[in-house]
């Protein structure tokens, strides 16, 4: 069973959800920087039926490798929204989105029947360069941040997940098989018009952007195999069972269950916990099997009751080993394509598995329905967010 409620005027509940098409780094949305792409996204949560853009309370955005200062704000206000309404930028890395989501959450439960916008921004095609400085002030070009101290090893992604494969014995096949179910899966979804109310059309200057430019209708089992390692000599990980880089938006309305009636709305997903946890590095992807464990114990519910379930989806080697640690089926999950066929915006995509888990559920249609949202992040970590649809 679900834990209780809190009283209506601390129960966070997330009643909107709008991403940006999701495309290949220095693909259709290359010359969109970070603020620009998040704009469109904001605006059109800001100007929904009976929300005021100056109602809203804070703007919560999760960013990874952005150009510092504070995209939150640049983007609120570049959305048109009044300067009243402040901005705040969180970066857990991949989590970033989701963690956003999650620190909005607690806001409204600690009172007040607050309004936030919440979620994830990266262009990693409009990504700065970075340096350290040298001793004579010269600059050092490095190609991504340190995670952990060097005495943790520091692995980079791909050679984390071959690890991950390695260690949880997740097979080249059930790699690959995963993967291509990954974009069969979202090209249906797509087919059948499952992404149309959560896409916000971008303009580009070269044209409008309005759909998802990653899955591959060309793929098969046999396409599959011939992709060499990609990581490790010899390994299992490779190219077409890893996502790609990619820029996108994504972000919520998230508020009171009593501001939310009182708004006229009459569904949406109710947040009733949260889970944070922390791996050994050199098995990072395993991170989000550790915070979605805490969540679900926490809440007293089993991964039987779950109906739907979202996975950030970097390499199949990692999600099928948290998957096979929570003890749930690869087939229950990512029901509509993941990021192996979408692609990984860093810290958007955390924003993009609630915002998928809105539509699914609203399609659905059966208040009751148990979610949950969970993403593995550099340097040995986890979020995970359990939410429940409900009519009211």
């Amino acid at each position: 069973m679900a834990p209780e409620l809190l009283p209506p005027d601390r129960q966070p509940v997330i009643i909107a959800a709008r991403r940006t098409p999701v495309c290949r780094t220095n693909g259709a949305l290359r010359t969109l920087r970070a603020h620009r792409l998040l704009a469109p996204v904001l605006r059109e949560l800001a100007a929904l039926p009976g929300i005021r853009p100056a109602d809203v309370t804070d703007v919560v955005i999760g960013n990874a490798v952005g150009g510092g200062g504070n995209v939150a704000r640049l983007a609120l206000l570049e959305a048109g929204l009044p300067v009243s309404v402040p901005g705040l930028t969180v970066d857990r890395q991949c989590g970033s989105g989701l963690d956003a989501i999650v620190l909005a959450s607690g806001l409204v439960a600690a009172g007040g029947n607050p309004l936030y916008l919440a979620g994830g921004v990266e262009s990693t095609s409009t990504a700065p360069l970075r340096a350290h400085r040298n001793d004579d002030g010269g600059p050092k070009f490095y190609r991504r941040a340190q995670f952990v101290p060097e005495g943790f090893g520091d692995p980079d992604m791909g050679v984390a997940a071959e690890t991950v494969a390695q260690n949880f014995g997740v097979g080249r096949d059930r790699q690959d098989g995963f993967a291509l179910l990954s974009h069969q899966r979202a090209l249906a979804a797509a087919g059948a018009g499952h992404f149309d109310d959560e896409l916000v059309a971008l303009e580009t200057g070269a044209g409008l952007v309005s759909t998802d430019d990653g899955p591959r209708s060309g793929l098969n089992a046999a396409v599959m195999a011939r992709f060499p390692a990609a990581f490790v000599d010899g390994g299992t990980v490779t190219a077409g069972n890893s996502c790609f880089d990619a820029d996108a938006a994504s972000a919520v309305v998230i508020t009171s269950l009593k501001r939310a009636r009182d708004l006229g709305v009459t569904d949406g997903l109710l947040v009733l916990g949260s889970g944070t946890a922390g791996v050994e590095p050199e098995v990072l992807g395993i991170g989000a099997a550790a915070a979605a464990r805490s969540v679900l114990d926490d809440a007293g519910v089993t991964v039987d009751e779950l109906d739907l379930v979202e996975f950030n989806e970097a390499f199949a080697s990692q999600t099928l080993a948290s998957l096979d640690e929570l003890g749930i089926a690869a087939e229950r999950v990512n029901l509509d394509g993941g990021a192996l066929a979408l692609g990984h915006a860093y810290g958007a995509s955390g924003a993009v598995l609630v915002t998928r888990l809105f539509s699914q559920a609203r399609r659905n249609g059966t208040s009751g329905s148990l979610a949950l949202a969970m993403i593995s992040i550099a340097g040995g970590m986890g979020t995970a967010a359990l939410l429940r649809y409900e009519s009211f």
